[in-house]
């Protein structure tokens, strides 16, 4: 079993007040037990505001910051962040502590609902996974859940568990694509998916841009079969959950869903 802690929040425009949010949510989560720790995407900055600005390299001031904070507490923190790409930036999550300090640029841009994030980001191209506690772990990046081949791949590369860090934009329908989308992930790759999502800017009272995706809440936990076995409001808030990975091989043997692929 692995404890995996999802913090909700809400991040602001300036990262080392967002490193605090990161401070204090691995200090709650570790004395909950968890050994990781996930923040939503933008975690270092909130979307809605020049991101070049504050694209980093993960050597930088601010994922070193994450590493000591991951490493003070030995665990692995996965969080959001914006690395430099000759003239954008790059979406990357974070993975620091347990013996890694590595990152997942985000493969699938959104370029959905309005918005084009392929103006200020550039695309990933390659999948990423780590190990802990003997667990093989993958990691997604919100707008990536719409496309199932990304889970499988994990999946083939050996995950069990997916964690899907977040800043979902809002809209209608956009909560029932979100909750439905994480779901077929589940059950597409037979994995856990554990989906960390910006909290609604408007459930503590915040004023964003209202054009840029700053996150609706509703984290939530889908074992292999689909199950939801756990999930936030749209307020900031950290759930606590205890993965089993023989979970996911028992639901991949029921469906089939990978074993029965033909394309």
């Amino acid at each position: 079993m692995a404890r995996i802690a999802l913090c909700q929040v809400n991040s602001g425009d300036d990262p080392e007040a967002n490193l605090k949010l990161i401070r204090s949510g691995v200090e709650a989560a570790v004395a909950d037990g968890a050994r990781i720790v996930v923040f939503p995407e933008a975690a270092m900055a909130r979307f809605g505001r020049p991101l070049d600005g504050v694209a980093e390299p993960l050597d930088g001031p601010w994922a070193s910051a994450v590493a000591a904070i991951a490493a003070e507490h030995d665990v692995v923190v996965v969080a959001g962040m914006f690395t430099p790409a000759d003239g954008r930036v790059r979406n990357t999550l974070l993975v620091t502590g347990g013996g890694h300090h590595r990152g997942y640029d985000k493969i699938h841009l959104y370029d959905a609902f309005g918005f084009a994030e392929s103006d200020t980001v550039a695309p990933g191209t390659t999948p990423v996974t780590f190990e802990l506690d003997g667990v093989v772990f993958g990691v997604a990046t919100c707008y990536d859940v719409r496309f199932p081949e990304l889970f499988r791949a994990l999946a083939d590369d050996g995950a069990d568990v997916v964690l899907l860090p977040a800043s979902w934009g809002a809209g209608e329908g956009k909560r029932e694509q979100w909750e439905v989308l994480v779901r077929a992930r589940a059950l597409d790759s037979g994995c856990w998916v554990l989906a960390c999502g910006q909290a609604d800017p408007a459930a503590t009272g915040l004023t964003v841009n209202p054009k840029a995706p700053t996150g609706i809440g509703y984290s939530l936990a889908a074992d292999g079969f689909g199950r939801v076995v756990a999930q936030a409001g749209p307020a900031p808030e950290t759930l606590l959950v205890d993965v089993d990975p023989a979970v996911s091989a028992k639901a991949r043997t029921a469906t089939g869903a990978l074993a029965n692929r033909r394309l």
